[in-house]
């Protein structure tokens, strides 16, 4: 959906997905101080409710950072998580999209792969 972000491991499957889907969605790789953030405001568990630190505690986590290092090193999947959801709902960008959203990234537009830049689109939208 639009607006919308999920996290996916960086395999060469998902990759292959990612490709036929690039005119449609884009992605590209989350930095630990962006993704800490989106779990902080936009992580969900069932019910509609928001991640909590008491939360993080019965899960083993003492910090939203810490479960952040996890998710990037492997250590541990969102869909491992009891109760969180896997997709989080996002704002449109602050100050709206910088180029046309029917262009790939390489082409001025918002399209495809835009790797380490996705940070500042999420920030964005958080």
């Amino acid at each position: 959906k639009r607006f919308h972000c999920v996290l996916v491991p960086d395999t060469p499957s998902i990759r292959g997905m990612l490709k036929v889907v690039e005119y449609v969605v884009t992605y590209g790789e989350i930095d630990k101080e962006t993704l800490a953030l989106l779990l902080e405001r936009r992580g969900r568990l069932t019910g509609n409710r928001r991640l909590t630190p008491e939360y993080l505690k019965s899960i083993g986590f003492n910090s939203f950072e810490e479960l952040a290092e996890a998710l990037l090193e492997g250590k541990v999947r969102v869909k491992d998580l009891p109760e969180m959801k896997p997709v989080f709902r996002l704002h449109p960008p602050s100050g709206g999209f910088k180029g046309s959203v029917k262009k790939h990234y390489r082409e001025g537009g918002e399209l495809g792969y835009r790797g380490p830049a996705i940070n500042e689109l999420l920030k964005r939208m958080i």
